[in-house]
């Protein structure tokens, strides 16, 4: 333990038993920023000038939630996020930070990206809670803070989200006051459903967050794991709000991804077929008079238990293409109280129905071979969580023939 984490320790210990009272104070913005905006550690669209980023992410009174995640850019994120927070009253935003890929001493596996740190390859079990303490404090150093507000477990494996050796090891560094709360951001891609659900039965006295992906042309899988989230009193946090950039409105036929965009990865035809579902959607948002990141955003917060939404922010190449800073003002201009009602979320949801699309991650009924660290077959217990929560796998977690 370094001096700097022994004299956090000390400090807190007077109010460690209060932990449970506190770590459910707090609240995140309804609408947040991510270090994977502006195409500089994530290969969405063309990457920004540093100085463009940090001005991006520099929260204010709208966009007050800043979310960050160790890996991108081996900690160049967190530097760049560390700089736009200067000058900044702690107190006047809210820092989240996701800690789980080991690129200290893991290798990265082309793109797949660095190991989790659970792998067995890296370190043993004994070895989780001495990882997990350096990997935040070192989070903490780069963005220049003392506290996260919330600690996210990033893309667990199987290991993540079954361990109680992992979940320990993250209640002591909540409790030692290096973050307020916990929680778990599955990923990189779709799927994890019910070890997610699993995860929030395990050790809901420690998850207080979870990070899913959902908008309207995405309501599948996301949307399974709501009622189970509300249950445990677990608040969702949802990426990708934006659909891959379609409801910015900048992405149409034809559209030019540059050669390295995760983008790529998606099916043919993808933004074709989103754009006519977004076009049926168009009466909705007239009526309230929203533009389509707007809509979504508001589909999203309409739902519970999910209380904050992040879209990427996405410069697109090209000369027709927003300006990444018009696309944050219209994020900061979207209500902070979704105007639509639950018949309208219903009505969105069906249009954007996108059930059965792909191969799902985590555990699936698709999975075949061994076990891989984003994916692997049904276990007993993943049976027995679904039947608990009306889950048929074969009906609702399978990619349709």
């Amino acid at each position: 333990m370094t001096a700097e984490s022994a004299e956090r320790r000390d400090r807190t210990a007077a109010t460690s038993a209060l932990g449970e009272l506190v770590h459910d104070q707090v609240e995140l913005s309804p609408l947040a920023l991510g270090t994977w905006s502006g195409g500089r550690y994530m290969n969405f669209g063309e990457p920004i000038s540093e100085e463009r980023l940090e001005r991006l992410l520099r929260p204010d009174n709208r966009l007050a939630t800043v979310i960050t995640a160790d890996v991108y850019g081996r900690g160049a994120a967190d530097r760049a996020l560390g700089r736009a927070l200067r000058g900044l009253e702690r107190g006047s935003y809210r820092l989240v930070g996701a800690v789980g890929h080991d690129f200290y001493a893991g290798e990265r596996l082309g793109f797949k990206g660095y190991p989790r740190f659970t792998d067995p390859r890296l370190r043993g079990p004994e070895q989780y809670e001495d990882y997990l303490r350096r990997a935040t404090e070192r989070m903490l150093e780069r963005l220049g803070s003392d506290q996260l507000d919330v600690l996210l477990l990033h893309n667990p494996d199987r290991v993540g989200y079954t361990s109680e050796r992992v979940w320990e090891a993250l209640r002591k560094l909540r409790d030692e006051g290096l973050c307020r709360s916990l929680g778990v951001a599955p990923g990189p891609a779709n799927g994890f459903t019910l070890d997610l659900i699993g995860c929030f039965e395990r050790f809901g006295e420690v998850v207080d967050w979870a990070m899913i992906i959902l908008n309207p042309l995405e309501p599948w899988p996301g949307r399974l794991c709501l009622e189970a989230a509300e249950a445990h009193g677990v608040r969702l946090i949802a990426r990708v709000v934006d659909h891959g950039g379609l409801f910015w409105g900048d992405v149409r036929p034809g559209h030019p991804f540059p050669e390295r965009d995760h983008r790529r990865f998606r099916p043919p035809g993808w933004v074709e077929a989103g754009l006519a579902r977004i076009d049926r959607m168009r009466p909705v948002a007239e009526r309230h008079g929203l533009s389509w990141i707007q809509l979504a955003v508001a589909w999203v917060l309409a739902q519970r238990p999910i209380v904050c939404a992040v879209p990427t922010l996405i410069q697109e190449p090209g000369p027709q293409a927003r300006p990444i800073e018009d696309k944050r003002a219209e994020l900061a201009a979207t209500p902070l109280l979704s105007p639509l009602s639950a018949a309208e979320v219903e009505e969105l949801a069906l249009i954007g129905d996108n059930r059965n699309c792909m191969q799902l991650k985590g555990a699936s009924p698709d999975h075949e071979g061994a076990p891989r660290a984003d994916s692997w077959p049904l276990a007993e217990r993943d049976l027995e969580v679904a039947a608990r929560w009306g889950i048929d796998p074969v009906r609702d977690l399978r990619k349709a023939a």
